[in-house]
């Protein structure tokens, strides 16, 4: 049976609740006719129902525009609970918590680099390690592991792999401070070691990208870009200590709901309440996760500075803009029908986007709003955007984090050559490294929605601004 959807505006749908019997609160989706068209191809629009379900949920499930299936909560799902009365769910965070996305500025022009574009390309693969398992160049040992998931990007600034200004610049300081290692398991942790300064596989990448329009020049001023500069994009997470961080609690919470008497329509949405035994561990051993994905990202960028300046010469400066997560649930005040509530923000696949004048915001970019980095794919564009006052009114302050996949990774292969397909790529100017084949054909340009029409939704909505749009150059996948 088609999912009935209310229009509520050109970028607005409405899924009631009186829908289904369990549902506790409406849906709203946030995409164009033709993104709604794309949409209903997978079970995305179920799953935010099914989110609707949630003990504790306040506000609608939220869809964005780049929304497609995941596990239990659909990829560009944002929910928010009751913190102290709701529960918490590992599957509204993702497996990888804490994925997320920096950009970095450089002090040089498209028209500097092109020339030596091979050969950074092949710098940063031989300096930065990808693809699925592999190890990373830091050794740090146990003991330095537990400070990491408690300091996240601050250890590593503060061992040297870093500038000061690089924790500022993070999320929440490149750190969450209720972190509890000692909930994160001894297999997480065994996963995790080896594998800081790393990109992984799957949509992970590093791209190469300059600036190809700015529309929003006060902002793109704060950030430091002006048209021609090269950027590069990161985007990565908590590898194989996060996935498992998820595992555990998955299976531990999905035996717990019938202590609490749960029961929903989705064993992939299971959840405890936030404040119980189980909830808080889980909090604790999520907040760590995400200190290691900080620190991961921040390693990362320590070896690509090493990269350019191999290549371009020692005065190459690397400033990071700005670093921000797109799977975590966080602790947030909203007004929700004219009273203030503590919640647990649930973002699955989805941006923080908080608007001008918030106190998270970094000095620097408080005047424009919070940056928001939307990566299209290796083939398209990318965007720079920042939060407006409409995300804080009714999205808890979140936007999408991606273009949002259309194909799956299997019929985005099929009959299609990896070597074909990177020599159509280098064409149009793009250079593309990968540590195996599936890293290129999973990741082509047609498995996802256009990013453009995915930031006109967001754009025209109110949720958040366009800064500029950044073009590829070369890109490094899993």
């Amino acid at each position: 049976m088609e999912i009935e959807l209310q229009q509520v505006d050109a970028y607005r749908c409405r899924i009631a609740r009186n829908v289904r019997p369990d549902m506790r609160t409406d849906v709203i989706v946030y995409a164009s006719e033709r993104l709604i068209n794309q949409i209903r191809r997978d079970q995305s629009l179920v799953q935010a129902m099914n989110v609707a379900t949630l003990p504790g949920i306040l506000g609608p499930s939220l869809a964005m525009p780049d929304i497609h299936q995941g596990y239990g909560f659909p990829i560009g799902g944002v929910a928010a609970t009751d913190y102290t009365e709701g529960v918490v769910s590992p599957g509204g965070v993702g497996f990888d918590i804490n994925c997320g996305v920096r950009l970095v500025r450089s002090n040089l022009k498209q028209s500097d680099v092109r020339p030596n574009l091979k050969k950074l390309i092949d710098q940063i693969f031989r300096d930065v390690p990808c693809g699925a398992g592999t190890d990373g160049r830091l050794k740090i040992g146990r003991k330095n592991l537990e400070r990491v998931l408690r300091q996240g990007a601050r250890w590593m600034v503060d061992e040297g792999y870093g500038e000061p200004r690089d924790a500022e610049f993070a999320e929440a300081g490149g750190a969450l401070a209720h972190a509890l290692p000692e909930k994160v398991s001894d297999r997480a942790k065994e996963r995790g070691e080896p594998q800081i300064g790393t990109l992984g596989s799957g949509n992970h990448f590093l791209e190469v990208q300059y600036v190809e329009q700015i529309h929003h020049a006060t902002a793109a001023a704060a950030m430091g870009m002006s048209s021609g500069d090269v950027v590069i994009l990161i985007h990565s997470g908590s590898r194989g200590l996060g996935h498992q961080v998820c595992t555990d609690y998955v299976a531990l919470m999905n035996d717990v709901m019938p202590k609490y008497g749960i029961v929903l329509p989705d064993r992939q949405l299971a959840c405890a309440p936030s404040q119980s035994e189980e909830g808080r561990s889980y909090l604790g051993a999520m907040a760590a996760a995400a200190n290691f994905a900080w620190a991961n990202r921040q390693a990362i960028l320590h070896f690509l500075r090493d990269s350019f300046r191999k290549v371009f010469g020692a005065d190459t400066r690397l400033d990071l803009i700005y670093d921000v997560c797109h799977n975590i649930a966080k602790r947030e005040v909203y007004e929700i029908d004219g009273r203030r509530h503590q919640l647990l923000v649930h973002r699955k696949g989805a941006t923080r986007a908080f608007a001008p004048g918030n106190a998270e915001i970094p000095d620097q970019y408080r005047h424009v709003g919070q940056p928001v980095f939307v990566p299209g794919s290796m083939g398209t564009a990318s965007w720079v955007l920042v939060g407006e006052p409409r995300a804080m009114e009714e999205t808890f302050g979140s936007v999408c984090h991606g273009a949002g996949r259309l194909l799956s990774r299997t019929a985005v292969k099929k009959g299609k050559n990896s070597r074909d397909e990177q020599r159509k790529l280098e064409e149009i100017g793009i250079l593309v490294r990968s540590e195996s084949r599936d890293g290129i054909l999973e990741e082509l340009p047609e498995a996802y929605k256009d990013v453009d029409e995915v930031i006109e939704v967001v754009h025209n909505a109110g949720l958040a601004k366009k800064v500029a749009r950044l073009r590829p150059m070369a890109v490094i996948k899993g």
